[in-house]
């Protein structure tokens, strides 16, 4: 944690009084990280950053590539730009050495500003001092299209925000406590919350379903044509990188996707292996590069929309609110669904300190808190180093008998460098507590017995995962966990040639990614399957075609 000498050390604070330095460092967050690590990204919340140790760089993209542009050394300020204008990061900051920060809150700022107001008269006057600096790097940054006002622990909040993030909607987020929060909305603050704020047409939307978002934003929600050569369910990693390769080689191209692009990969706090990203990569941000990509080679991306049927016969896939599409041929790429925690009145609090998975934005919830990871596998390391730079300390809790079985090494190799991160083993949670968040939960040891109620700030569930097929027709081959069979694990086939590798039991119907029965369940492997579904794809329509006449 940081100390009140720490923040005297800051010249910005070296006038605080002892009081007020351990106020300071209360409610002062400690960040550590590693080389590479990103401290913020542009587009983030706003927040002041102080550099206690280390280096940062600046990191602009220019054209799509990441360039240094700047950095900060110790003793420097990070974001009094966005805290004194009220506005996103317009940059990246990571960290070019290890590095150590302070960062504080918006709201927190705001309470040491009205006990001492020079603190807010020195913040503005650096920031006036950047912004003639950042004009030129920042002309070209579209201002946000929405402005979501919303508690922190509204789970309808919380959904909102993550499905405008990952459709690409900048968006500003005010919570109502904020001393500008009326000022910032313009008019008094509505009762009933969440509420968008479309900023070009003008509309304003309490709790607001997200397909009417998707509509006003310009997003695509119903099909352009009839019929397609690929029809694509899913728009996770193996979804969209079948998207990439099927309209980049000519063929009409659709992806039908009930919430936002990213699968159960966007939730991913930090992808550590993911090649050709050093420093590693988040869900979010990757799913986002994806869907970019996917779009401009010319797939089409509906989002909002669930597939309730396909008919085997016809190809034909059949949407939520009547639209039929018809596809040469379809590929499954759904994916799978978070395995649930069966803990009675669990649910009260998803999005209220309890998560499946971890996202990006989730940091921003747990900065200077105790928190609690379920799990043993990568997903579950991955996660906790990314809150190790945020969180005052994250334990991961097992129920084996330790993580070498089920984690890469070179994640516990790096878990074991963060001296705020440790293990409970034979563990599991039995019960979770909290009024308008969660407060804390007990922990049984299975080896001895005994249950410890713990005070937890935050609860992410890594678990595994289980397959969501019961919709599909009788006549796709699945195994007893409702994963589709494919290839030469087809249990019967009409035709006189073999299934394709990723070809199910129905000809022209493909499965890649998760959803297919496969022992390899990586985002690596499931890009590979989708981009490899298309030339299988290609066969077959290949196979239609008529021979020619001699």
């Amino acid at each position: 944690m940081v100390t009140a000498d720490e923040i005297r050390s800051v010249a910005i604070f070296s006038d605080l009084s002892d009081s007020e330095c351990a106020r300071l460092a209360r409610a002062a967050a400690d960040i550590r990280l590693q080389e590479g690590e990103y401290a913020i990204h542009a587009g983030d919340e706003r927040a002041l950053y102080a550099v206690l140790e280390g280096r940062l760089e600046t990191i602009g993209v220019t054209d799509g590539i990441p360039r240094v542009v700047g950095g900060r050394a110790v003793g420097d300020l990070v974001g009094e730009v966005p805290i004194a204008l009220g506005t996103p990061f317009p940059l990246g900051f990571r960290a070019a050495e290890p590095t150590r920060l302070l960062r504080l809150g918006a709201q927190d700022y705001h309470a040491l500003v009205a006990t001492v107001p020079a603190i807010g008269v020195k913040v503005g006057a650096l920031a006036r001092e950047r912004i003639g600096g950042l004009q030129g790097i920042t002309a070209d940054r579209p201002p946000p299209r929405a402005l979501v006002l919303g508690d922190r622990w509204d789970p309808a909040c919380a959904q909102l925000r993550r499905f405008l993030d990952r459709n690409e909607i900048t968006f500003t987020w005010i919570t109502p406590d904020l001393p500008e929060a009326i000022e910032h909305f313009g008019e008094p603050l509505p009762d009933e919350l969440p509420v968008l704020r479309i900023v070009d047409g003008h509309w304003t939307l309490p709790r607001p379903e997200h397909r009417r978002v998707a509509e006003l934003l310009g997003l695509t929600t119903r099909p352009r044509a009839p019929e397609y050569d690929a029809v694509i369910v899913g728009a996770g990693p193996a979804g969209l990188a079948a998207a990439v390769y099927g309209a980049s080689e000519g063929l009409r191209t659709i992806v039908v996707e009930r919430e936002a692009p990213g699968g159960q990969a966007g939730t991913s706090s930090r992808i550590e292996n993911y090649l050709g990203f050093p420093s590693g990569v988040s869900g979010d941000e990757l799913a986002s590069r994806a869907l970019q990509q996917a779009r401009r080679l010319g797939a089409e991306i509906l989002v909002t929309r669930s597939v309730s049927g396909i008919d085997p016969s016809t190809h034909q896939v059949h949407l939520d609110g009547g639209d039929v599409l018809t596809g040469q041929t379809i590929i499954l790429a759904c994916g799978v669904s978070w395995r649930q925690l069966p803990i009675e009145g669990f649910d009260r609090l998803i999005g209220k300190g309890v998560a499946y998975g971890a996202a990006r934005s989730e940091a921003s919830n747990v900065h200077g808190l105790d928190i609690h990871i379920v799990g043993a596998g990568n997903s579950a390391g991955q996660a906790a180093l990314f809150f190790a730079t945020h969180a005052r300390s994250v334990t991961i809790l097992c129920r084996g008998e330790g993580i070498e079985k089920s984690m890469s090494r070179y994640l516990i190799d790096q878990l074991a460098t963060r001296d705020n991160v440790h293990a409970e083993f034979r563990t599991e949670v039995t019960a979770v507590y909290g009024e308008e968040s969660l407060e804390a939960l007990d922990a049984r040891n299975n080896a001895t017995g005994e249950t410890t109620r713990l005070d937890s700030g935050g609860l992410f569930i890594f678990i595994g995962a289980d397959a969501e097929t019961g919709w599909l027709p009788s006549e796709i081959a699945l195994d007893r966990g409702g994963y589709v069979l494919t290839g030469p694990d087809v249990p019967q086939w009409e035709l006189d040639r073999d299934p394709y590798l990723l070809e199910t039991s129905v000809p022209g119907i493909f499965a890649c990614g998760d959803v297919r029965f496969s022992p390899v369940k990586r985002v690596a492997a499931a890009v590979g399957e989708g981009s490899m579904a298309i030339a299988f794809v290609h066969q077959y329509l290949r196979s239609l075609e008529p021979e020619p006449v001699r």
